[in-house]
């Protein structure tokens, strides 16, 4: 029967071998567990919410700026409509003014004009130039006359008086002006008495 070696009787060299063998095993071991997790940087946390705190601030910048904006805008806007609007009751009260001009200019025709003496004929041309000097006064506050005859009527701007059964203008439009109307800017300050034309029939 053949004997059976024991531990110390195998070659030093093999056992050298397995020696080496089992250490590079359980190095690989330790190699191969699962590594640890990793603590964050409580740097990396504070520049991330430094980060999003920024972020807000400027948001907020942002909303502020264009509110700011906005405001400056409506406050320039209602500046110049405040400006342009606070001649309106001294503007409308002048309005008998012209008309009562007109009128005047209006009562002598083109006949009497011109059969008048010299003084009479002065006399309406210094009416004239008063009234478009008025008129040219008007327009440097944004006062302006509003355009009736021939264009459609707009009930924010013109006052309807009568209809004229017509086939020469598309109904609705103004035929006829009975008393000039004004406007500053977008406001009506007195509408046009007019006529308007129906169809016929």
């Amino acid at each position: 029967m053949a004997a059976i070696p024991f531990a110390t009787d195998r070659n030093p060299a093999a056992m050298a071998d397995d020696t080496n063998i089992s250490d590079q095993t359980e190095v690989h071991d330790v190699d191969m567990e699962s590594p640890m997790a990793v603590e964050p940087d409580p740097r990396d946390i504070e520049i991330a919410q430094l980060r999003e705190e920024a972020a807000s601030y400027k948001d907020r910048l942002l909303r502020t700026a264009a509110d700011m904006e906005n405001l400056r805008k409506r406050a320039e806007r209602e500046k110049a409509e405040a400006t342009l609007y606070a001649a309106t009751n001294f503007a409308r009260d002048l309005l008998s003014v012209a008309d009562n001009m007109s009128r005047a200019l209006a009562a002598m025709s083109e006949e009497a004009k011109d059969a008048a003496d010299e003084a009479t004929r002065n006399l309406l041309t210094g009416i004239e130039l008063t009234e478009k000097e008025l008129l040219t006064v008007f327009q440097r506050y944004g006062i302006r006359r509003v355009d009736t005859v021939g264009h459609k009527f707009d009930p924010n701007l013109h006052q309807a008086l009568f209809e004229v059964p017509t086939s020469e203008h598309p109904p609705g439009t103004v035929t006829q002006e009975v008393q000039s109307g004004f406007a500053i800017g977008e406001r009506c300050l007195r509408p046009a008495m007019v006529g308007v034309a129906k169809a016929e029939g």
